[in-house]
């Protein structure tokens, strides 16, 4: 299986002529003569970019998704590749009516019929790796029920196994491979695929994320039916609302457009620095505008999570640009060790000075944010920065924001709108009410711990008083020791005296 897969995927690689990134290697120079002259016949009229994104649709929806990933990763990429993969759509032709019923009696050991009200054939939405379709339980509530595609993950695993030998040899051949952790990079996508091979992680994630934002006035998260969710199937409440997309369709009911723009910002950093849990899919065919003006959340099979010291250094950098100091970006990644200890911090604030300054008061129509990214990974390769792999989804989700951010509102000053925030952020953290949450959140370990105090404490005297005595003991009989020494040497001597006025 593995082997014939690994066969059509070098016949599609051959066939768009993808051995061009392979072969234009200095050590494959003469390899890539001997191959473009075998190979005069075939017509490669389009661009490169072109071509590999042709190629990743051709192979399925694994590497359509790896591309889409990939297309963020502008540190690895030619600007011209990164542009056409993050063309990549994620959408494929459904599976079929019987696959879709077969999957579902054999999840749930019934008959259709017995488990939903009204099941409607007809799919609403098609994924790489689900499908949706809408129903009505028995007692009349309204769902929307995600079905796994049948039999991927042998598909999938072959895949990420041949994409990991890839990524050895990118790492073995490139130079920058190592630095860029590309098999660290195929490990990430392969995790979060595996979540999305699991649709009960995925209305955890769901779950989580709604309770996150429980009454929240910015994002209504749909409620997760558990009684009717498996590793095959997710059952969750049917929400209505307008694809954000459909600016003019807003406008007319009206919505206001560049509110709901700072909105959706506000709302990715809140999940980001508040809660370091984000969704981590937010395109446009992920989010929908209710009728009281709040977003609607769908598709929860890629979640971010973000540890507290990642949370900190982030926070810091961001509020470091926001303020333009530069060097304090340098010496943040120093400190945070993504940068060597020698590196000359000034050297490195002056590259991302030179990178920032030109992008500060314009509005987002004026502002590319994959291009300030690919600027940025530029700088950072120049001073063998590390790049973190746990990084790779919040930089997909900043992408997702720009782009959904520029539909909505293109005068958007998205410095203004997030500075704020975090600046009240790091004030939770850092200033005054930061040390007085914590010391709330530590509240009920000490609740537990102060009542033992008086013990602990004696307990530590006595163990004290018991360590003076065992000392005050061994002094007793090393003394004890030494003055038996001192006696019998004593005796030893009177013996000897005694022994000379016998014989003398």
């Amino acid at each position: 299986m593995r082997l014939f897969r690994l066969l059509k995927i070098q016949y599609v690689a051959f066939q768009f002529g993808l051995d061009e990134f392979v072969l234009s290697h200095s050590r494959l120079r003469v390899l890539r003569i001997v191959v473009k002259t075998l190979t005069f016949w075939r017509k490669l009229d389009k661009p490169r970019g072109v071509r590999l994104r042709l190629a990743l649709e051709k192979l399925g929806p694994i590497f359509v998704k790896f591309g889409q990933m990939l297309s963020t990763r502008r540190d690895l990429l030619p600007h011209d590749i990164a542009d056409e993969l993050a063309k990549l759509q994620d959408q494929v032709p459904p599976f079929s009516l019987q696959l879709v019923l077969s999957t579902l009696e054999k999840e749930y050991g019934q008959k259709i019929n017995e488990v939903f009200f009204k099941f409607n054939e007809t799919p609403v939405a098609s994924a790489s790796v689900a499908q949706v379709h809408f129903a009505i339980l028995h007692d009349g509530t309204e769902v929307a029920v995600k079905i796994l595609r049948p039999n991927l993950e042998p598909i999938i695993t072959h895949d990420v196994a041949l994409m990991d030998t890839g990524a050895w040899l990118a790492e073995t051949l490139w130079s920058d491979g190592k630095r860029l952790k590309l098999r660290q990079v195929v490990s990430e996508f392969a995790r979060h695929l595996d979540d999305e091979l699991d649709l009960m992680r995925e209305a955890a994630n769901c779950s989580q994320l709604r309770r996150n934002f429980l009454d929240s006035p910015l994002l209504l998260v749909p409620e997760v039916y558990w009684d009717y969710c498996r590793n095959g199937v997710m059952v969750m409440e049917r929400v209505k609302g307008i694809p954000i997309s459909h600016v003019e369709e807003l406008t007319i009911q009206g919505v206001d457009i560049p509110q709901l723009a700072r909105v959706g910002v506000e709302i990715f950093f809140t999940q980001v620095f508040r809660d370091g849990y984000f969704h981590a899919d937010m395109h446009p065919g992920n989010i929908f505008v209710g009728q009281d003006s709040r977003y609607i959340a769908v598709d929860f099979g890629i979640m971010g999570t973000l540890s507290d010291q990642d949370k900190n250094y982030l926070a810091q950098n961001f509020l470091a640009f926001f303020r333009r100091d530069y060097g304090r970006v340098a010496q943040a990644h120093v400190e945070a060790g993504w940068a060597p200890k020698n590196t000359r911090v000034d050297d490195f604030e002056s590259a991302i000075r030179a990178v920032c300054e030109p992008i500060f008061d314009k509005p987002l129509k004026e502002i590319s944010f994959g291009r300030v990214l690919f600027q940025l990974f530029q700088a950072s390769r120049q001073f063998n920065v590390e790049i973190q792999p746990q990084l790779v989804l919040l930089q997909k989700t900043l992408l997702n924001i720009e782009g959904l951010g520029r539909d909505l509102d293109p005068n958007l000053d998205l410095w203004k709108t997030a500075k704020p925030f975090l600046e009240h952020w790091m004030a939770e953290q850092i200033g005054l009410r930061g040390f007085a949450s914590r010391i709330q959140k530590e509240a009920p370990n000490w609740a537990i711990i102060l009542p033992e105090f008086p013990r602990l404490i004696h307990q530590a005297f006595a163990e004290n008083r018991n360590h003076d005595l065992e000392k005050r003991m061994i002094d007793l009989v090393i003394e004890e020791k030494r003055q038996n020494r001192l006696l019998l040497l004593i005796a030893i001597l009177l013996a000897g005296l005694l022994a000379w006025q016998i014989f003398h």
